[in-house]
């Protein structure tokens, strides 16, 4: 399902940015973790399952997500083909434009995905009037 795929690939980057702030030598993964390469073959999954969902699609943007997955997923197994994974090169996996493109193209589309949520507090827009979005209430 698209919305298990998308909570993969946003999880595992949270994920990510915490493995990269430890500071971890480049190692070979044994022992207690955390360990950055299962979350690295999840998130490779998710974008190839992301990709080919969308491979197919008119939707243009959709097309774009699926571009986007496709060069992210190659920076991930360039990640997952090496031998040892420290904090500094997934720090730099984080900091790439292609995982951060899918990202941005994620977090849209998920937007997109979630139903209009009017309680019964909020107030429905005025005919003609901006509908806003008020991060403080979920």
């Amino acid at each position: 399902m698209i919305e298990e795929d998308i909570e993969t690939v946003e999880s595992g980057y949270e994920f990510l940015l915490a493995f990269a702030a430890q500071g971890r030598p480049a190692q070979k993964e044994t022992g207690p973790g955390p360990h950055a390469r299962p979350t690295l073959v999840g998130m490779a999954q998710a974008m190839k399952n992301i990709a080919a969902a969308f491979a197919d699609s008119s939707d243009d943007f959709e097309k774009v997500i699926a571009n986007d997955c496709q060069n992210a997923g190659a920076a991930l197994g360039f990640i997952l083909r090496q031998e040892k994974v420290g904090s500094e090169m997934v720090d730099n996996l984080n900091a790439s434009i292609h995982l951060r493109a899918v990202l941005t193209d994620l977090f849209l589309y998920s937007e997109v995905l979630k139903p209009l949520d009017i309680g019964e507090d909020a107030q429905a827009p005025a005919a003609g009037g901006v509908e806003t979005y008020d991060a403080t209430k979920k």
